[in-house]
């Protein structure tokens, strides 16, 4: 097997030889593979606006968080600059907790100051992009991998602190307990370096609803 290069982005192409790649690895993605048919790519465009999604979106369902995020869209065009024009009473009518007022404004903050540019991350390794952003507050592991994962289409990114994919685990794999993030890192080694491909397939087999 070819090793993907870190830096290359994920492709229909790719996704579709990293599939096959892990049916051969483990009979239990091939059998999601074989039930359910390939998962979506779930691509999401860079910059700041994914960003901001993607912390809405900690510890709370993407629906709620899609629904604060649309309600923003509506009130203003989603740059930096204009986010920061809008006080806390406007940003708590859109839906937004005061953690995630304080998370999304250093964001914007670091943008606009220039502290942080999102762009340059494309041509960064992901222990690099991990440290830059990671320096802000409100941006962890999770928040991190999510970006990696979708808006970089990186290959080998695997979210180890999403629970919708320790859940899919757990019953995929018939284990009595929901695996730990330590756990999740330990067993999944074996299908580098198509972990986010590995990850979409779980998500996909979450978002069936097996019985």
């Amino acid at each position: 097997m070819t090793q993907t290069p870190e830096l290359e982005s994920l492709t229909e192409e790719s996704l579709t030889r990293g599939l096959m790649v892990l049916a051969k690895l483990d009979s239990d993605l091939a059998r999601i593979l074989e039930t359910l048919g390939p998962p979506p790519i779930w691509s999401r465009e860079a910059g700041f606006a994914t960003l901001l999604c993607i912390i809405l979106e900690q510890q709370v369902s993407v629906a709620a968080a899609r629904a604060v995020f649309k309600r923003l869209c509506e009130v203003i065009t989603l740059t930096p600059e204009n986010f920061l024009i809008l006080d806390d009473v406007q940003l708590r009518e859109i839906g937004f907790s005061r953690q995630k007022i304080l998370y999304c404004r250093g964001l914007a903050q670091a943008i606009a100051t220039g502290q942080l540019d999102l762009s340059k991350l494309q041509t960064m390794d992901e222990t690099t992009i991990r440290t830059e952003l990671k320096r802000l507050k409100g941006i962890g592991d999770w928040t991190v991998d999510i970006y990696l994962l979708m808006a970089l289409q990186r290959p080998d990114v695997f979210p180890k602190g999403d629970l919708a994919i320790a859940i899919a685990l757990q019953k995929l794999k018939n284990l009595a307990t929901r695996p730990t993030p330590v756990q999740l890192e330990e067993m999944t080694q074996h299908w580098r370096p198509w972990r986010a491909v590995a990850a979409r397939l779980l998500w996909h087999y979450y978002l069936s609803n097996p019985k």
